[in-house]
Parts: structure tokens; C-alpha cells; sequence
């Protein structure tokens, strides 16, 4: 199930904020669901001190009102966000914005906040009116900022949230998510082999080959996809992979793993949130960033490339970083990892 940008579709909440009532707090997270489960922690803790509005894609829907239903969605598709279209001005939603902008000035919020380092953001931030803008401004861009809290380097996400989650003065964020429940099975793997992305899907013949490995070494994977890649998983023999059809059954499903591996996706960040081990398979983008934040993720870095993280513009033919990587070298790493995940009381 990957996060795919749906039309801006905006109907006016039903409540604004009343004099009296607590601060309001404006987040923008414009990306993917993966981004919504790192954002989820600091929801949890911003809606016990703040009546939270939260600004992002339409299907961030199933995660809030499973997690945190205290949180107020205002469903919008961030043209500039965009992996292509973005440019394309004269195709912007002009008019659904300007809307959503008239509702955010109307709410006259405390503050604002975002952690990604770019000026559109931070501007359409701006252009809300909030009291106090607080974000990550890269060096001589963080102007439209009231607080930039960037200190030059790269910042994992999970961490950026932290910063500022202490600089608005509210409880620290737990540094890793506990089990949502129990396995199903001593044995049972989740793969997740999509993406939002093409560049960032390892290939599924040799996603294949780990799966027929690991079942001769007992374990009991299950096979989640993306509806694209469901016929090409059955030729590859695969008769049991499925895409799911709603984010509460990817949830359950990964929730009931030992360890979950893919790729660089929102579906590992999901994992991670739900307390399951993650081993994630990278190309163009870098672990230091956007790793899943579980203590025992593991993972393997894509070939060298100049350009990364390239943030999914490949300039070559295809992402060498990512098919440069060979089923021995994953495999490898992969059950060496997979020793340490076992729960407590397996042989």
C-alpha cells in the first residue's frame, strides 16, 4: 500500500477554536504515509497541550483515527511536495488552497511547525498566520522562520520531531515505540516489496530468491505488495501475495510479525512504529535520514553514488545504487540479522 497523492478535497471542519479553549497547533506533513508514522509520536504528545490540526496527504485518515483521533485532518495534496507535477504551476489547485489557507487564518494558531528544510513549505506555513513558525531552514533559507532549529547537518526524522517537541515545551517523545501486540507466529516475516517510488523497488526475482530461502530455513514469510506487482509476484510463484485494501489491515498484518524487511517505504516506518524490527533495503536515499527508528533495524546502504540522496531524481537510466545490490550481499546480512529478532523463549 503506498501513499499515492489523491486529489485536494476540502469541506470546512465542523469546529474552529473558541476563545478560552487550549493553543492551537498547526503540523504540515505534505509527504507519504511513512512520514505520518514518524510524525505519530509527537501527535500523541502535542494533543495533550495543543488542539493539533494536521495538514497532509488524505490516506494520512487511516493512521490518525487508529492512533490518534484526537488530531484534526485538513486533507491536502501539496502540489510543490510532489515527486513529478510539482513545477507544473498552471496546474496547481489554486483555488483549494487559497481555501484552506482562508480556514488556517481563521484558527489563529500558537504556532506552526514542519521538519523539511524547504522554503515552500515554510512559506504556505506562513502564509497561515501563526503566532510562531518553527522549522529547518537550510543555510540562508530559513528567513521565513521565527525559529530555525538547523544546525547544519543531516538530521534523522525521528529526531528532528524530538527537537521540536522540547522546543514547544512539551514531554519528551518516547525514543522507540513498545509492541503493539504479540506475534502470530514464532516464525511469521512480513516483506513489503513496494514503494511510492519505482526507484526505490529492489527487484522482485530476487526478493523471490530470499523467500525460497528463508522457507527452507523454516521461517514463514508473508508477502504484501503493491496492487501493480501482484501479477508478477504470481509468476514468480507467489500465489499468496496481496496488496491490502485499507491501512488498519497493513497494520495488523506487519504488527503480527517476528521482523519485517522491503525497502526504503513507508511500510518499514510503520513497522518501526508498531514496535516490530526492521531490515530495509536502500538505493538513492541514506539511513542516516530515513532509516526506520526501531533499536534493532538493520540495513543495507545502496552503492555509492555522488548525488545522493537524491530525493528520488535519478540521473542515470536506472538507480544503480539500488540494482548494483546482489541477493548474496542482502541474504548475508539479512539472516545474521534475523538471529537477533528472534522473542524471548525461542530456541
Amino acid at each position: 500500500m503506498s501513499a499515492v497523492a489523491e486529489p485536494v478535497v476540502f469541506t470546512p471542519p465542523v469546529h474552529r477554536t473558541r476563545p478560552g479553549a487550549r493553543p492551537a497547533l498547526l503540523v504540515a506533513e505534505f509527504r507519504g504515509i511513512g512520514d505520518i508514522a514518524i510524525l505519530i509520536p509527537f501527535l500523541r504528545v502535542a494533543v495533550q497541550h495543543y488542539d493539533v490540526t494536521l495538514l497532509a496527504v488524505p490516506n494520512a485518515s487511516g493512521l490518525l483515527r487508529r492512533f490518534v483521533p484526537e488530531v484534526e485532518l485538513i486533507p491536502c495534496v501539496a502540489p510543490w511536495a510532489l515527486f513529478s507535477g510539482g513545477r507544473n504551476l498552471p496546474r496547481w489547485p489554486w483555488r483549494p488552497l487559497a481555501r484552506i489557507l482562508r480556514e488556517l487564518r481563521g484558527r489563529r494558531y500558537a504556532a506552526a511547525v514542519s521538519i523539511w528544510p524547504l522554503a515552500s513549505d515554510h512559506l504556505f506555513l506562513r502564509l497561515a498566520r501563526p503566532r510562531r513558525l518553527l522549522g529547518y531552514g537550510r543555510r540562508g533559507a530559513g528567513w521565513l522562520l521565527d525559529e530555525n532549529l538547523a544546525d547544519g547537518g543531516h538530521l534523522h526524522r525521528p529526531e528532528a520531531w524530538r527537537r521540536l517537541a522540547a522546543e514547544l515545551g512539551l514531554p519528551a517523545l518516547p525514543a522507540a515505540s513498545s509492541r503493539l501486540r504479540a506475534p502470530a507466529a514464532p516464525r511469521r516475516l512480513v516483506l513489503h516489496s513496494g514503494a511510492s517510488q519505482p526507484l526505490r523497488v529492489w527487484p522482485l526475482p530476487r526478493y523471490a530468491e530470499l523467500l525460497r530461502r528463508l522457507r527452507t530455513q523454516g521461517w514463514d514469510p508473508v508477502v504484501l505488495c503493491d496492487r501493480p506487482q501482484v501479477a508478477a509476484w504470481q509468476k514468480l510463484g507467489e500465489a499468496q501475495a496481496h496488496a491490502v485494501d485499507n491501512m488498519d489491515e497493513l497494520v495488523d498484518t506487519i504488527a503480527s510479525a517476528v521482523a519485517f524487511f522491503g525497502n526504503d517505504s513507508g511500510p518499514g516506518h510503520i513497522a518501526a512504529f508498531c514496535g516490530v524490527p526492521t531490515f530495509t533495503i536502500f538505493g538513492p536515499q541514506v539511513p542516516e535520514l530515513f532509516a526506520p527508528s526501531h533499536p534493532d533495524a538493520e540495513w543495507i546502504e545502496g552503492r555509492p553514488c555522488r548525488y545522493k540522496p537524491c530525493y528520488d531524481r535519478c540521473r542515470f537510466a536506472e538507480p544503480f545504487c539500488l540494482t548494483g545490490i546482489d541477493v548474496e550481499t542482502v541474504w548475508t546480512k539479512l539472516v545474521d540479522w534475523l538471529a537477533k529478532c528472534r522473542q524471548p523463549g525461542q530456541s
